[in-house]
């Protein structure tokens, strides 16, 4: 095995919360952001992961065994997440069900593939997630998500259409996810003949963004994509509202928190960003919102994307017969396991195929797919 060297974290609870199920059980960790700026993320995925397995056991588990959820905070930080994922190798646990954030899965992964544990991620974008994978010979790591790049050649041509005359800022927070996605989406408005009139990275954590919001006024910047998370989202949008300066704003998939308004207020009024096409109002998903609805929690954002990697797991094991992680990947790799989403498959590198993005707009502190 190839030990990554902890930062200081005792593994004691880990082991002791997995040993006596170990042998009867199929436990599978569920690691994201628990606490942090992005904490609203690791609650989604929490809660449907922890419904998904509820679910699964209610119906006789997977081949006769109950799945176990291990929960790990990683606070979206890449040092905690190669921690985690240390934390999982030594305690013997074969499935994982995340990270969130791509800056976090991505050096996780490192792990993870080079011990053969399965790790499938709910939320995390970046394409060198997989495209490393592939080129390091690690089979076992794999995303029930959309890639940045997809999800780039869907917006890129659409903000073209509809703001392709207004002069175009495209900003990004420094992050695996953040610059990547904007990255992406500016190769894509640049091939579609929009040049952006600025293009810079800015500090995240920060609460004072006057100075960024000046340099939008004066390029005259009238649509502004922001590659990074809801928290400085929020407070550009609110800043730049003290300073009557309006622009309409456009986001990834992030912005799918409640925690965006509570950010923005009612300065995020009208504020678009993209999200895989809602499943909760399908058939598929009925169920499963039933559960959400008994628990009173509105399963925004990646709550069912979390679910249906638990699904996903679950039924690659059954078609696999096995709990071997390089055997439930190959098995996920050719065939279809039904979930909330609807089912799905799995190319050769991991990644979910043909993912669909809808636009969403922020409205009285609410989001909803938009029509035109």
């Amino acid at each position: 095995m190839n030990v990554r060297p902890l930062l200081s974290l005792s593994i004691l609870s880990l082991l002791a919360a997995t040993g006596a199920a170990r042998a009867q059980d199929i436990t599978i960790a569920v690691a994201g952001p628990m606490t942090g700026a992005v904490a609203s993320i690791g609650e989604q995925i929490r809660h449907g992961a922890e419904l998904a397995a509820e679910a699964i056991n209610k119906n006789g588990g997977v081949n006769g065994k109950k799945i176990q959820i291990s929960i790990q905070d990683d606070a979206c930080d890449p040092k905690q997440a190669v921690a985690i994922a240390n934390r999982v190798l030594s305690a013997g646990i074969k499935f994982v069900d995340g990270h969130a954030c791509s800056g976090s899965s991505i050096p996780a992964a490192e792990v993870y593939g080079e011990n053969n544990i399965l790790m499938m991620s709910p939320a995390s974008s970046a394409p060198k997630l997989t495209d490393d994978a592939a080129k390091n010979g690690y089979a076992t790591i794999m995303r029930l998500y959309g890639r940045d790049d997809a999800q780039g050649r869907f917006i890129g041509p659409w903000i073209k259409d509809n703001y392709g005359t207004k002069k175009i800022a495209i900003l990004h927070d420094r992050s695996a996810y953040g610059k990547g996605l904007a990255d992406v989406v500016k190769e894509s408005l640049n091939a579609a003949g929009v040049k952006e009139v600025l293009y810079e990275g800015i500090n995240a954590g920060e609460k004072d963004y006057r100075a960024v919001i000046n340099r939008l006024k004066s390029a005259g910047v009238e649509f502004l994509y922001f590659g990074g998370y809801h928290t400085e989202a929020g407070l550009i949008k609110r800043q730049a509202a003290d300073q009557h300066y309006p622009f309409q704003l456009m986001m990834g998939d992030s912005l799918a928190t409640p925690e965006f308004w509570s950010v923005a207020g009612p300065a995020g009024e009208g504020t678009l960003f993209t999200f895989p096409t809602d499943a909760r109002e399908t058939e598929a998903a009925k169920g499963a919102m039933e559960q959400f609805k008994q628990i009173n929690f509105v399963p925004e954002g990646f709550s069912l994307f979390s679910y249906a990697v638990i699904q996903a797991i679950a039924g690659g094991i059954a078609a696999a017969n096995s709990t071997d992680p390089v055997a439930v990947a190959k098995a996920l790799r050719s065939t279809s396991v039904d979930t909330v989403l609807g089912p799905v498959s799995f190319d050769e590198k991991g990644d979910v195929k043909n993912p669909h993005y809808d636009i969403n707009v922020w409205k009285d502190g609410k989001y909803s797919k938009l029509t035109q």
